[in-house]
């Protein structure tokens, strides 16, 4: 394939005259494809061209009705790959859960070096200033926090699943 003073004369005619570049391919031949065609046309400048306006693009769209807030569509969907998708009924979407208040008891907050292995690990601050603190708290047994930074750092399981299908539904 070669762009021949020809080929480039006739591809600028045929642009300006507003064919597609799948239709000047076929106009230009010999193995010239529709990417070849809008290649060239990128690298001559000439990518900038103006439609006129058709019927199609003058007609205003119609605007959806308004779905009340928290209900599914009740639009089947039964085109594509989605065809044999469950049909959808409408239902309300669960509230979310009003978080429990997390008391975290008041401790001596310590620097890294203070830290010790029966003291919270959970970080105060900014780690990047001076005045960065570890909680220090008493952890017991409830791993490397204190009761109430534990309550912060772990959910139980159901909660979770819980979490992830009202992310789904949003």
């Amino acid at each position: 394939m070669s762009w021949t003073d020809e080929r480039v004369e006739l591809l600028r005619k045929l642009w300006q005259d507003g064919l597609s570049a799948s239709q000047i391919a076929g106009e230009l031949g010999n193995g010239i494809t529709r990417n070849a065609v809008i290649g060239k046309v990128h690298r001559l400048g000439m990518s900038g061209r103006v439609k006129p306006p058709s019927a199609a693009t003058a007609r205003p769209r119609a605007s959806k009705p308004a779905r009340p807030p928290g209900m599914l569509s009740m639009r089947p969907l039964t085109r594509g790959n989605t065809a044999l998708a469950h049909d959808l009924r409408p239902m309300e979407l669960p509230r979310a859960r009003v978080e429990e208040d997390v008391v975290v008891p008041l401790s001596d907050p310590v620097t890294i070096t203070d830290l010790r292995e029966h003291m919270c690990r959970w970080p105060l601050g900014d780690p990047t200033t001076p005045e960065f603190r570890f909680c220090g708290a008493r952890t017991g047994e409830t791993g490397p926090y204190c009761a109430g930074h534990s309550r912060m750092a772990y959910q139980p399981m159901q909660d979770r699943r819980r979490d992830r299908g009202l992310a789904r539904l949003a």
